[in-house]
């Protein structure tokens, strides 16, 4: 799913824009268990507790696509005789409704999931009649392309609050406010099946995960019993150590200001369209080392560590690989952060057989944030 495609199902979780009729569920406590159970009609809840509702399974659809978000794809096999694929398809053609459904997706989720404390589980079923759009992005409400019947899962943890003093005005008293149960935003999720190209897709789901540095693969294999990539903290670390192994003595500060600012254009444009999964090949990046002077024999050795880690056809998010506002730079001693539109103030130099970075200030420099002048 691509990003416009996640924000409009994102836009339905407001009480007047869904036709979400109630709200599943249930808490489990610290011991893995589930201690209650709930089926919520929203049509009898209050106004503020259907929003809170709808803003925590929302928060299940938040995040970058390709770091927070993630593609899952299943076979046709799956599709057509799949144990899990028939689970997700029951839970959706029932409307949450087949209870036998809601409690194996229970009892997976209690088998898979590693989260410290007491957690909830939120499910819910939607049906959205999607409107056509025109060519140039005009909506037409009366000409529907397709009814789109899904169902969201958010796993939330259940915290509780800290201790805290309150003013009452009206008695001019202070009182203590006693410590309670709330409910977390999301620490994973899915939604089930995928909206691709504005259509139903049941080959496809989109699996949330809060925490980027890791994947919790049990439940994903419980589920979907399908691969997931790398974490995108993860893939950051492993091209970082592809591209600084592989280059070696050719990995200089220009080259990888080069990738930088690469991948930080491909980004920016990608903003204005947003039609196609924003990613990178391997065949892309030794484009750029190319073109910033990296020789062939080390261009060669980028691409078999990449293979070696990745796989030849793997395809990255330049999200996941560079932060676009800064470049980072570190020693053991000293860490220098420099935005991104101004890589030009950043150099590196042999001084008398010392390395320096150096880095031009031409006014407004500060230390301990008091002004000084350089003569």
């Amino acid at each position: 799913m691509n990003e416009k495609e996640i924000a409009e199902i994102r836009r339905r979780y407001k009480p007047d824009k869904n036709n979400i009729s109630r709200i599943r569920g249930c808490y489990v406590n610290e011991m893995g268990e589930i201690i209650s159970e709930f089926n919520q009609t929203l049509a009898l809840t209050a106004q503020e507790e259907t929003e809170a509702l709808l803003s925590i399974l929302k928060k299940a659809l938040s995040g970058t696509p390709g770091k927070n978000l993630i593609d899952i794809s299943f076979e046709t096999k799956q599709v057509v005789e799949g144990e899990e694929h028939a689970l997700l398809t029951a839970l959706r053609n029932s409307k949450l409704e087949d209870d036998a459904a809601v409690q194996a997706l229970y009892r997976k989720v209690l088998n898979s999931v590693m989260l410290e404390g007491s957690y909830m589980i939120l499910l819910a079923h939607d049906t959205y009649d999607v409107p056509f759009r025109t060519s140039g992005g005009e909506r037409i409400d009366d000409a529907s392309t397709d009814v789109y019947s899904y169902i969201l899962c958010a796993v939330c943890p259940v915290k509780l609050t800290k201790p805290a003093l309150s003013y009452y005005v009206d008695e001019s008293m202070f009182h203590s406010l006693q410590t309670d149960w709330v409910v977390s935003a999301p620490e994973l999720g899915f939604l089930f099946p995928a909206f691709d190209d504005r259509c139903t897709n049941l080959y496809g789901a989109l699996y949330y995960t809060r925490d980027i540095t890791k994947n919790q693969t049990d439940f994903v294999d419980l589920l979907f019993r399908a691969p997931l990539p790398m974490p995108a903290a993860a893939q950051k670390d492993a091209f970082d150590a592809v591209l600084g192994e592989s280059l070696a003595e050719e990995c200089s500060c220009d080259v990888v200001q080069a990738v930088h600012e690469s991948f930080s254009e491909r980004i920016a444009e990608h903003k204005e369209n947003m039609e196609e999964p924003l990613v990178v090949t391997k065949d892309d990046v030794k484009e750029i080392l190319s073109d910033a002077g990296v020789s062939d024999a080390r261009v060669a050795a980028f691409e078999r560590k990449y293979d070696e880690e990745f796989g030849a056809d793997a395809e990255l998010s330049p999200r996941n690989l560079v932060d676009t506002g800064r470049i980072e730079v570190r020693t053991p001693d000293v860490v220098i952060k420099v935005s991104a539109e101004r890589g030009d103030l950043l150099e590196t130099r042999v001084i008398d057989g010392v390395k320096y970075i150096l880095i031009r200030a031409d006014e407004g420099v500060e230390v301990n944030g008091v002004g000084v002048s350089i003569q």
